[in-house]
């Protein structure tokens, strides 16, 4: 047995495309420091390598990753507030890491997404998914704030109505509605999942896209901005009476 740890996030290289796969399968990816400083670090080791031309984000396991993990914040109630900045600081640092990389970014969804983790998808600049993808807020019944850009970036992506609509309902939005609302890219079948995300990370990495990309994320520090605020409200909200009854009674402890 070896006596290494497993990486939380892996990191392969194959130039001129790297992939970095979050890689805590047993909380379903779900987001703590430790992951989310692996990841940022990850992102910014390949944005330092010229001769990676394009980035994939995938996940091992069946969640692609089930945002914040509501039991570590439980946990943590004695110092909530200040776990509550430290990982949604965290998350809003590594969307921006992968907005900020020169090179064009595929996440590979083949799983649900909840939570905090839409800010990975949102951040990513194409998204392919599987039938087996899905997202959901889940905010409304733990009596978290949104995090992740679901307020910060999500309404310009398919509208505030809909954004609206799926938060105040808590409703799923699965593989085929999310390609329909504009937030992922295209459905690939599950036999066919891996090869269309390899095809489609090649020609992304034969093209000179670094204007392209530049381009696309002009307004990066507005939309830091813009996380910054969902931090704030989301720390405030968090040790409100309402989550705390809301974690305890999602985690079956209340």
């Amino acid at each position: 047995m070896s006596g290494h740890p497993e990486p939380l996030v892996e990191v392969s290289l194959d130039h001129p495309i790297a992939t970095l796969t979050l890689n805590r399968p047993h909380r379903h990816n779900s987001l703590v420091p430790s992951l989310l400083h692996a990841l940022i670090d990850a992102t910014n080791s390949v944005a330092d390598d010229p001769e990676i031309r394009s980035v994939v984000l995938s996940a091992n396991g069946r969640s692609f990753s089930t945002g914040g993990d509501v039991a570590a914040f439980y946990d943590h109630r004695d110092d909530l507030s200040a776990y509550a900045e430290e990982i949604v600081g965290l998350l809003n640092e590594s969307m921006i890491a992968l907005m900020r990389i020169s090179q064009p970014v595929l996440a590979a969804v083949h799983g649900p997404v909840t939570g905090g983790s839409m800010g990975l998808v949102l951040a990513s600049d194409v998204v392919v998914v599987s039938p087996a993808a899905t997202f959901t807020p889940w905010y409304s019944v733990v009596g978290f704030a949104p995090d992740g850009g679901w307020t910060a970036l999500l309404p310009d992506r398919i509208g505030k109505a809909t954004t609206a609509d799926v938060l105040f309902r808590n409703r799923t939005i699965d593989a085929y509605e999310a390609v329909a609302l504009g937030l992922a890219t295209e459905v690939a079948a599950d036999e066919a999942f891996g090869d269309r995300v390899a095809t489609l990370a090649a020609i992304m990495a034969e093209g000179k896209n670094t204007a392209v990309k530049r381009s696309l994320n002009a307004d990066v520090d507005e939309t830091a901005r813009r996380l910054e605020i969902e931090r704030r409200i989301f720390v405030e909200q968090v040790v409100t009476s309402e989550s705390l009854r809301g974690m305890a009674t999602f985690l079956g402890r209340g």
